[in-house]
């Protein structure tokens, strides 16, 4: 009983998933089969693996608006360092690495430092960092280069690159969250940070690490759509902020903070996924309209929900 309460939120995500995919196999000749679900990973790999980030900064009581303009950042910097500077791939993309967590980390000091609430100082940052962008190359930037091509049409088993890293990135991020003294300390500053003070928690590092884990993760990001596109682009990033806050939420993770899963995040990809397949694909509708309308009534649905659950049952901390 308590497993239930403390995990009710991503159990109601993962029951309204399960039956939206029997709905749709009911309805969609085909859609239950193993290819279908592996276009899910591999679709929604790069906004999975943003969405992860996102899920610490959420948990912490905060939000990031720059996921996707650092994503986009990484992937022409990626382009330009490998095609223009000829750097090797792997040395390339640890660059961008770096800079990305590194830009988070200096977000997350600023948030701290000012008391500024987050949700300016990370649309600062997105301004900041889309410029960025386009400072190093005006447009976007095919890649080409051998190694990087052969990383991107590499698989393991029938599972394509960006859906292995995206999966390792939930592993990895569900491990951090449930069995390190970090996570810990994510959870209870999203419960309060004076409580988390007053609890002699390091607030301020834990603060400013979930940023910078938020750019790594938005930078790597990055490093998958250069696979998936084999490109760097400006544009693919613009919205992908809000994509991966609707995902994370409707994955079971409180706006509020101290509450969620990145478990629930990865059901929150599918579940977009699913809708952008069912809707695109099987039901002919190639305008985006429809896909947002859907997600936007998801997304509304699942906070109401997620208000009436958390005070029935009193949640607390959920892994």
């Amino acid at each position: 009983m308590n497993f239930v309460r403390k995990h009710i939120t991503v159990l109601a995500g993962l029951l309204v998933y399960v039956l939206l995919y029997a709905v749709a196999a009911i309805r969609y000749e085909g859609f239950f089969s193993l290819p279908v679900f592996i276009n899910f990973l591999s679709n929604n790999a790069v906004l999975g693996i943003v969405a992860v980030g996102m899920t610490f900064v959420i948990l912490s009581g905060g939000i990031d608006l720059s996921v996707g303009a650092v994503m986009s950042f990484s992937s022409v910097l990626i382009g330009v360092l490998v095609m223009d500077l000829h750097w090797n791939v792997y040395v390339a993309i640890a660059a961008s690495v770096v800079c990305g967590t590194a830009l988070g980390a200096v977000m997350g000091a600023i948030i701290h430092a000012t008391g500024i609430k987050p949700f300016i100082v990370t649309l600062a940052g997105m301004f900041f960092v889309r410029g960025l962008a386009f400072l190093i190359h005006l447009e976007s930037i095919s890649i080409s280069e051998p190694s990087h091509t052969a990383i991107a049409l590499a698989s393991v088993g029938p599972l394509p690159v960006t859906a292995v890293l995206f999966l390792g990135f939930v592993l990895v991020g569900w491990y951090v969250a449930v069995l390190t003294p970090f996570g810990r300390e994510v959870y209870a500053l999203g419960g309060g940070e004076e409580a988390a003070l007053l609890m002699g928690l390091p607030v301020r590092r834990t603060k400013i690490a979930v940023y910078a884990v938020s750019g790594f993760c938005a930078s790597f990001a990055g490093a998958a759509l250069t696979f998936y596109l084999s490109s760097g682009s400006h544009l693919e990033g613009v919205g992908m902020e809000l994509d991966a806050i609707a995902t994370v939420v409707i994955g079971g993770t409180l706006l509020a903070g101290g509450v969620g899963s990145v478990f629930g995040t990865l059901i929150g990809v599918l579940m977009l996924g699913l809708i952008l397949t069912s809707i695109t694909t099987y039901e002919g509708m190639m305008s985006s309209g429809m896909t947002r309308v859907a997600i936007g009534g998801l997304l509304l649905a699942f906070v109401l929900l997620q208000k009436v659950l958390t005070r029935r049952a009193g949640v607390g901390r959920a892994t």
